[in-house]
């Protein structure tokens, strides 16, 4: 499938990628893995595509979100680990076993259950520590009656030991992401004490750029490896360092234009009115798409190089752009949404919102176009 055959579909960088695949493997050294976090459709960026070339590239092991991603990696020929790390639905333990997937428990339940189970193989489990953030996870105090019942358990391979950080955006505050770490050790301690070993792991992006002191056995990257900063304060930090290169740019196309008279109003509940007679570019995508609706009046795509304004509040599956001030737009012309000249994390300061919430929002329908 070609752009000519689509009227919105995203572009990723393939060499934009690799440069920051790059980047992250030149953080750490060369005994800590590399594990590529490509879940919530590889924050937007297709999740077989992405996966596909993170093994090409390199990487020692994938992170999912669901045993149901997982499984759609293997059926794509993904041999690499993959770990998930959200909550796994007790039915899906037979299936993560037989895959060679390993899943996170973070608490009594998901391991009692585990322990009922016959399974066909033994199932790799990663514990996950609550050092402070007060999500998923065992407290380190609990982790000894953890290590008891895993170590009755035959099935049950004890692979991995984990947290994660609250904290980590913000380079001028490390006290809490210390504490965390300290934590995380006192349970590294506790664990070993009892005779196991796993491979262990606390820092995403916003950690293996901040604190070495955390890369511990292995990384989970994610939003780094799409060329996107963790927050305005590690950029502003680091950017002198380290250079990241963003790979995703969502396009659409110019279908219909039009003229509007002065006194003109625009869309649902007539939100925007024109005061002057204006030239509007309609374009077939919208909310539905994953343009965010907080988008509406305020955002801009560009065209042709310029900047076009979102006009009035923006449909399901419109949106209307005002192109007055820019020469030779016709129909079919390609419009840029994210990327060149409008980035995804000026997009998402416009909207209210934040880079993460932009690009994993795309709607995975729409075709990925890898270049």
């Amino acid at each position: 499938m070609t752009r000519d055959d689509l009227k919105t579909w995203v572009e990723v960088d393939t060499a934009a990628l690799a440069h920051n695949y790059r980047v992250f493997r030149g953080l750490i050294s060369k005994k800590t893995k590399l594990a590529a976090v490509v879940k919530s459709n590889a924050y937007g960026h297709s999740l077989v595509d992405f996966s596909k070339l993170l093994q090409k590239l390199g990487a020692d092991s994938l992170c999912v979100d669901s045993v149901v991603e997982a499984l759609e990696l293997r059926k794509h020929g993904i041999r690499k680990p993959i770990l998930v790390l959200g909550y796994t639905l007790k039915k899906n333990y037979k299936d993560a076993a037989a895959s060679n997937i390993s899943v996170t428990i973070s608490n009594f339940n998901a391991l009692g259950d585990i322990a009922k189970l016959k399974l066909p193989k033994k199932l790799k489990v990663h514990i996950k520590i609550d050092s402070g953030m007060h999500r998923q996870g065992f407290y380190p105090e609990q982790l000894p009656l953890v290590c008891e019942m895993l170590s009755k358990t035959d099935h049950i391979m004890f692979e991995g030991l984990y947290t994660h950080f609250a904290a980590a955006k913000n380079p001028a505050f490390p006290a809490d992401t210390h504490e965390q770490i300290k934590k995380f050790q006192e349970a590294i301690e506790i664990v070993e004490g009892y005779g196991f070993n796993p491979l262990k792991h606390a820092a995403a992006t916003s950690g293996t750029i901040v604190y070495p002191e955390s890369h511990f056995d292995m990384v989970r990257v994610g939003i780094g490896l799409y060329g996107l900063w963790p927050s305005p304060e590690i950029e502003y930090a680091f950017n002198n360092r380290i250079t990241l290169k963003p790979a995703l740019s969502w396009k659409t196309i110019i279908s219909e234009i039009k003229e509007i008279p002065a006194g003109g109003r625009i869309g649902y509940d007539f939100t925007e009115t024109v005061y002057e007679n204006t030239l509007a570019g309609i374009c077939p995508v919208g909310y539905w798409h994953g343009y965010p609706r907080a988008l509406s009046s305020i955002g801009f795509v560009t065209i042709r190089g310029k900047r076009a304004k979102v006009l009035g509040r923006i449909s399901m599956d419109v949106l209307v752009l005002d192109i007055t001030g820019i020469k030779n737009v016709h129909v079919g012309d390609e419009v840029t949404l994210v990327g060149e000249g409008i980035s995804a994390d000026e997009l998402a300061r416009i909207a209210g919102s934040i880079n993460y919430e932009l690009v994993t929002r795309i709607n995975s329908r729409i075709h990925r176009l890898y270049l």
